[in-house]
């Protein structure tokens, strides 16, 4: 039975969501961008190090769930977000925790009944859950999260 989910928006801020299976659910953003004296992959090391810490203080994680990004800004915005999903997927590989990607227009359909919502309706979206997201990417990923508890509602 899952109890414990993990929602994330990948990238070098990265929202987060986690259902901690007593009814608790608590998010923020977590910033992996690199430092000024830091090599390319130091980022991904503190992504991995920050993912493992979350999971040791919610005592384990049944599942995880990314936002599915298919269309990115630019380059570099593509290799960072292939960069953290690749370690993540490794990472939940590696713990044995079933994770699924959840296509970007999914989540907003489910949040705002839009499909190409903009970053300010999905704030409003989660403010309407109750939430103060502090940014587009915890907005995201709160509402991922509560797209992901409806999923495993259903099974």
């Amino acid at each position: 039975m899952i109890t414990k989910i993990l929602a994330l928006d990948l990238g070098a801020n990265t929202g987060w969501a986690i259902y901690q299976g007593d009814g608790a659910i608590a998010s923020g953003v977590e910033s992996f961008k690199p430092g000024r004296f830091e090599g390319g992959g130091m980022r991904f090391l503190r992504f991995k190090r920050w993912l493992s810490e979350i999971k040791s203080s919610v005592e384990g994680i049944d599942a995880v769930y990314f936002e599915e990004v298919r269309n990115h800004l630019g380059v570099d915005a593509a290799h960072a977000y292939g960069g953290f999903m690749a370690h993540l997927t490794a990472w939940c590989e590696h713990y044995q925790i079933p994770y699924q990607g959840v296509p970007v227009g999914t989540i907003k359909k489910s949040a705002t009944g839009k499909g190409n919502a903009n970053k300010d309706a999905m704030i409003a979206a989660a403010k309407s859950l109750g939430y103060k997201p502090a940014d587009d990417n915890e907005a995201d990923a709160i509402c991922l999260l509560h797209y992901a508890m409806k999923l495993v509602d259903a099974a």
